[in-house]
Parts: C-alpha cells; sequence; structure tokens
C-alpha cells in the first residue's frame, strides 16, 4: 500500500517526540528500560496515532481497540504515547516511578488511564490478548486487541500455549507485534535462549505471518491494515527492530535494556532527539 507522504511525516515526527518522552522519563542517574523501549517506539506510535481507535476522553469506550504490552519493563513507551494521545498531562511522565505516583514501573490497570491489564511478568500478555478477543467476538464487538511482546520473551510456554489455541479458536482480531530487536537484559537472545527461526515457529502454530522493519512507518501501518484482512486465523507482525533506536550511544548496547543516563548522556539524547 501506498501512504500519504504528510501522514507519514506525521508519524515519524510523533515517534521522535515519544522517544525524547522515554528519556524524560527515565531522567538522571535512574535506571530505566531505555534499549526495548525505543526500540518499539515506532510500532506503539503508529497503533496510538494511526490504527486503533480510542479515545482519551472516554477509556472504557466500549469498542475501542485494546493495546497490551506483554513486555511491561518497557512501561515508559506506553506511558509517553498515552500522555501524548492525551489520556494525562505530559509533563507527569517526570513522575514516572516514584513513590505515590500513578505511573509506576510496569503498567498498573488500576492507577493509570488507558492500561488495559497490568503486565511484565513476561509470557502472559498473549494469554490475556487472547481472552479479551475472544470476549469481545462473545460480545459482537468489532474491536481488535493488539499485544507488543519482546523477542526474549519468545522464551516463555506459555506464549506459545496461547498461540495454539488462538489458532484453534481462529481469532482474527488478535494481532501480535513482536520486537525483534536480538537483546535482552544479559545479553544477544541468541546467545541467552535462541527461539530461531521465529517466522517458522509462527507459521506452524497456522498464524499469518508478516515481517517488517519496525522502524521503517510505512511498512509499519501496512502490516497493521493487511492485517485487517486476515480470516479466521491470528496475525503475528515481527519487526526487526534496534535496541536503543535514535539514541546514538545506546543504539545495539545492552547496557541500556535497564540503563542509566548521566547528565551529560541525557543532554546529548535530549539533543538528538530534539
Amino acid at each position: 500500500m501506498k501512504y500519504d507522504a504528510e501522514l507519514i511525516d506525521r508519524l515519524n515526527q510523533m515517534a521522535r517526540k515519544i522517544r525524547k518522552d522515554i528519556v524524560v522519563s527515565v531522567g538522571i542517574g535512574v535506571a530505566g528500560h531505555i534499549g526495548g523501549s525505543c526500540s518499539a517506539a515506532d510500532i506503539v506510535t503508529a497503533l496510538y496515532f494511526y490504527k486503533m481507535r480510542h479515545n482519551p476522553a472516554n477509556p472504557a469506550m466500549r469498542d475501542r481497540d485494546r493495546f497490551l504490552l506483554s513486555k511491561g519493563h518497557v512501561a515508559i513507551l506506553q506511558y509517553a504515547a498515552l500522555a501524548e494521545a492525551g489520556y494525562f498531562p505530559v509533563e507527569d511522565l517526570k513522575t514516572t516511578k516514584e513513590i505515590g505516583s500513578y505511573l509506576q514501573g510496569h503498567p498498573d490497570v488500576l492507577k493509570t488511564p488507558g492500561i488495559e491489564a497490568g503486565t511484565g511478568s513476561l509470557g502472559q500478555g498473549v494469554s490475556i490478548g487472547l481472552g479479551m478477543a475472544l470476549g469481545l467476538k462473545a460480545d459482537g464487538l468489532d474491536s481488535r486487541v493488539y499485544v507488543l511482546c519482546g523477542d526474549g520473551e519468545m522464551a516463555e510456554g506459555q506464549i506459545w500455549e496461547a498461540a495454539m489455541a488462538a489458532a484453534v479458536y481462529k481469532v482474527d482480531n488478535l494481532v501480535v507485534i513482536l520486537d525483534e530487536n536480538g537483546l535482552q537484559a544479559t545479553g544477544s537472545t541468541e546467545e541467552r535462549f535462541n527461539t530461531k527461526p521465529l517466522p517458522d515457529k509462527w507459521r506452524s502454530f497456522n498464524w499469518n505471518v508478516m515481517e517488517i522493519n519496525g522502524h521503517d512507518m510505512e511498512e509499519i501501518v501496512s502490516a497493521l491494515d493487511m492485517a485487517d484482512f486476515a480470516k479466521d486465523r491470528p496475525t503475528v507482525i515481527i519487526a526487526h527492530t534496534v535496541k536503543g533506536k535514535g539514541i546514538s550511544f545506546a543504539e545495539h548496547v545492552v547496557s541500556f535494556h535497564n540503563g542509566i543516563l548521566t547528565e551529560e548522556n541525557y543532554q546529548k539524547a535530549i539533543a538528538e532527539l530534539s
């Protein structure tokens, strides 16, 4: 599909703004999940500002699309998108992980508007999304469920149980997006727990499989649109990404999975994203 250049440019600008918000959320001298947040920033931007049906003025809108952040440790990414979308003030991002803040280190459905489920115990997001997708079908709603997973998370057995069940029940309103940046907390995914070849595995579970450049906005929105046409089976979009994308000193660097920014690095990141 060919998309309007103005739309793609607007989405790319929003993704850059969200990456800047991520840096602001982490701040100086405190560990934060910069790498995996920045690798998936383009994907989450496309979901909130192009694809999903949602309403900041009514987060509980019955026919909304649902987004689940299965890799909940990158909550600062979702917070940035929610803030820019108008669910709460952007200035509140500076309070992330402070005692008493409604923006904690993992998503909390009881505290933060726009959050659909408490996540962060890796491997559970696809199961939760499957339940939601089945419930939406039972209610006769055409809403869709989008689940963002990490590639390190593919080592969790519950992922594959949910994948098998979703195919059995032909849940075509479920879309899993896999942020394949190649790095997890302590090293490369291939060295720690090699789950490749992922496309073949998902196909063997009878999913509709697409592979994209997770930083090419036109590829992202096209894949999300194409997923609408998959009938009687769920879709997985495998997005090849760069850990720490957009911040020169953090790209491909495993220590920024949960890294600490010095004053110098903080200012450099802000300048690069401005």
